[in-house]
């Protein structure tokens, strides 16, 4: 696993990204969520897509970016609290799915991020599943299937 923590922001959106020989359309990650994408992916890393954590119906706490790197055929995903401060309890998971027995997974009491971790590009017929939680709040979603 890679130790990456790097404070930079990331700013514009993702126009389309090949996977797999398949060219995928997205949506700017902030225009999706209240946060911003730190960077903590690496260096190459890009947003495809995002997922808020909500603490109420209309609040974001925290996001979780899922990122990808042409050049190293890699997944990453970070969950990025909207407004740093106090530790608390934060994760983020990212798997292949259905049937990955390897989870990656990065928690425990943080001010600013949890993660990054990292997968390879599943393989055919599987998919990207990922969840991010702060404190008891938590989200999943999935996709990115090549």
């Amino acid at each position: 696993m890679k130790s990456i923590r790097h404070k930079a922001v990331t700013t514009g959106a993702v126009t389309g990204l090949a996977v797999g020989g398949v060219a995928a359309a997205t949506v700017p990650a902030s225009a999706a969520t209240a946060g911003a994408y730190n960077g903590a992916c690496g260096k190459g890393y890009e947003v495809f897509t995002s997922t808020p954590v909500n603490s109420s119906r209309t609040t974001v706490a925290a996001t979780t970016y899922v990122a990808y790197s042409p050049a190293d055929k890699q997944w990453c995903a970070v969950t990025v609290r909207n407004k740093p401060g106090a530790r608390v309890f934060m994760e983020v998971t990212l798997d292949a799915g259905p049937t990955s027995s390897t989870l990656e997974r990065d928690a425990g009491s943080c001010t600013t991020f949890a993660g990054p971790v990292y997968k390879d590009l599943p393989a055919p017929g599987l998919c990207m599943t990922w969840s991010g939680a702060i404190d008891i709040y938590y989200n999943s979603d999935r996709g990115l299937c090549p």
